[in-house]
């Protein structure tokens, strides 16, 4: 029989980020997929970042993660979004080659020391008392670990729907399994039912560009990795057109053909990545919804539709499609498709992914009921590292809240009910103006040094990059501006109000209209390049906010101090609602600030906690 010291079930984003970590930590890692030739594939929109995903990648590559590394060479469409609002909702988002980010990614799993790419289905985990032992296939062959961490994404039972047809497969017409659900049931774990979908994909010779609105890609300072220079190409533009009133009365004429709408789906679906069909219902009132025309590789006509999300049937998603301005002689490739699997109720985990019923035991990725390539990503590799550190006697790395998205992602699936899948989004984060995107690497370089999976030479370049910043930040400090008739002409023409006395350099540049190339036209001698100069900017701008969030951080972290011991019985806790007692008993927070994010707890139920700890604390030291 084999042995490792760490089998990953799955090779999708979550998998591959896992067994990646594991083996650069030095341990003997299998990772088993259900077909090699899927590897990191991205049944759905070949895209990776946005809003609150851009800044999980960012951490993650802080970490030794690979997405960002991978995206940066396979991505063919990139550009900032929310650039005229504030720092802590910029975003980066790339378009990619779908089989090219699969390729490469399979590429340094293959190449990877210690870990051994197979394919094979997983049928069975194997379990003595408490402790995992390792996994079964559906061969019949048995594979010992030491650890496992099962990343099966959305291939558990899964079922097929477009219009009245149902069948069993995974995305994109790949094989499903029943006996994971099986096994893992029998180990005494909760499944539920959840549900996403896909749009179709059409031929882009078939559709009319001149009568959509290009979206063209930008040349950015920097990819996702702070790892390297982003590769500079030529590329490809994405296209905007909207849905028409045909369409939506299509859809509202065979809204019961759907599965959605049929009663045929029973699984919950993500809010915030709704079906067509959803949209027109919930907001009947909106003539237009916006459709993006996305390219799926260099060397494929294949193009994506997003925004046409459906279970319509495979004649009216013909119709609905043709119905849209620059659509209308489509020739689709891929029929939509809405997905049903299951999936993890995740309060069963510990904040480090592992089960709180089985040692050993890791679960990562969509099987804990989130969305998203980066949010299974960054459960993949929190899961390695957690996993290697476990394997080397070390305590778990689980990051707060107030230091990484990560944080407030793995914190809301395990502490929160998860009712439909979980996407990462700027506004679930408190503190999102210490979490940029742009100063992950400064937050975390640390954590991704003392795992082992960040480089000397790539911690020390980011050490350097900060030390910049922070000289910068003192000279302007220091540097002082005088009034006199060119630096107010200057300052007029910025739209700025003129100099009445001196004032710093660090003073101007609070000045919203103010920027840090118009203070070197005003004689500063800064620093070259785009990205150290918005750094220094965006410091000094929001320093007064920073500063806010920084005191709100202290307030959160001396709850998060206040440790609720595994024993405690909370249905002899007197004054606890009821609701309280049942909801803490299945969560077993660690904290008073993981108590108070559970819901059905409420303030006068932590009001109680704290006063039973005290009482507690007072017995015990009497």
């Amino acid at each position: 029989m084999d042995k490792f010291d760490v089998i990953i079930i799955g090779a999708g984003h979550a998998g591959c980020e896992a067994g990646l970590a594991t083996a650069r930590m030095g341990f003997r890692t299998v990772v088993f997929t259900l077909a090699l030739d899927s590897v990191a594939m991205m049944p759905c929109n070949p895209s990776i970042g946005g809003p609150g995903k851009a800044h999980l990648v960012r951490e993650m590559d802080t970490l030794g993660g690979e997405i960002g590394r991978n995206t940066d060479f396979a991505y063919m469409h990139m550009r900032v979004l929310n650039t005229k609002k504030g720092p802590a909702v910029q975003a980066l988002r790339a378009q990619t080659d779908r089989k090219l980010y699969s390729w490469r990614m399979r590429q340094v799993l293959e190449s990877q020391p210690g870990l051994y790419l197979r394919e094979g289905c997983v049928e069975s985990v194997l379990v003595e008392g408490d402790r995992v032992q390792g996994v079964t296939l559906r061969t019949g062959e048995r594979v010992a670990g030491c650890c496992v961490i099962v990343a099966s994404g959305t291939y558990m039972r899964s079922l097929i729907h477009v219009g009245e047809i149902h069948y069993e497969s995974g995305p994109q017409s790949q094989q499903t399994t029943h006996g994971l659900s099986r096994s893992l049931e029998e180990l005494g774990f909760r499944l539920v039912r959840f549900k996403t979908g896909t749009p179709p994909r059409a031929n882009s010779r078939s559709l009319d560009y001149d009568r959509m609105t290009p979206m063209p890609g930008e040349q950015v300072s920097r990819g996702f990795s702070f790892r390297g220079e982003l590769e500079r190409k030529k590329q490809v533009p994405c296209w905007l057109t909207y849905t028409t009133s045909t369409t939506h009365a299509i859809i509202s004429a065979n809204l019961g053909r759907t599965a959605l709408y049929s009663g045929a789906i029973v699984g919950i679906g993500p809010r915030y990545c709704p079906s067509i069909e959803s949209k027109i219902v919930q907001f009947p009132d909106k003539s237009s919804h916006q459709i993006f025309v996305e390219p799926e590789g260099w060397d494929t006509q294949e193009v994506y539709l997003s925004g046409v999300s459906t279970s319509l049937p495979a004649d009216i998603q013909m119709e609905v499609v043709r119905s849209i301005p620059g659509l209308e002689n489509a020739e689709i490739m891929r029929l939509a498709y809405a997905i049903e699997y299951d999936c993890l109720a995740p309060h069963q985990l510990q904040l480090d992914l592992q089960a709180k019923s089985i040692e050993g035991l890791y679960f990562a990725g969509q099987i804990n009921g989130s969305s998203g390539y980066e949010e299974a990503a960054a459960q993949g590799l929190m899961a390695g590292i957690n996993c290697g550190r476990k394997l080397q006697g070390k305590p778990p790395l689980v990051l707060g809240r107030d230091q990484a998205y990560i944080g407030v992602l793995i914190d809301d699936l395990v502490t929160k009910t998860i009712t439909e899948p979980y996407r990462m989004m700027t506004s679930l984060a408190e503190y999102r103006l210490l979490l940029r995107q742009d100063n992950a690497d400064r937050r975390l370089a640390d954590y991704g040094r003392e795992v082992g999976l960040l480089s000397e030479k790539a911690y020390e370049e980011i050490q350097r990059k900060w030390a910049t910043v922070d000289r910068q930040i003192e000279g302007l400090r220091q540097w002082r501006v005088s009034p006199s008739a060119e630096v107010n002409q200057a300052l007029e023409g910025f739209g700025s109000t003129p100099l009445q006395n001196e004032v710093s350099g660090e003073q101007l540049l609070r000045r919203p209209e103010m920027s840090y190339d118009r203070l070197i036209a005003l004689g500063w001698e800064g620093v070259t390049g785009d990205e150290l100069r918005s750094l220094v900017e965006t410091e000094i701008k929001y320093a007064g906010y920073i500063r806010k969030q920084e005191r709100a951080v202290d307030r959160f972290r001396r709850l998060e101090a206040r440790r609720l011991p595994g024993w405690l019985d909370y249905g002899r806790v007197e004054g606890l609602s009821k609701e309280a007692q049942e909801k803490l008993a299945a969560v077993r927070p660690t904290s008073l600030g993981q108590a108070s994010r559970i819901a059905g707890v409420s303030p006068a139920d932590i009001s109680v906690l704290m006063i039973y700890l005290e009482h507690r604390g007072r017995s015990e030291r009497g």
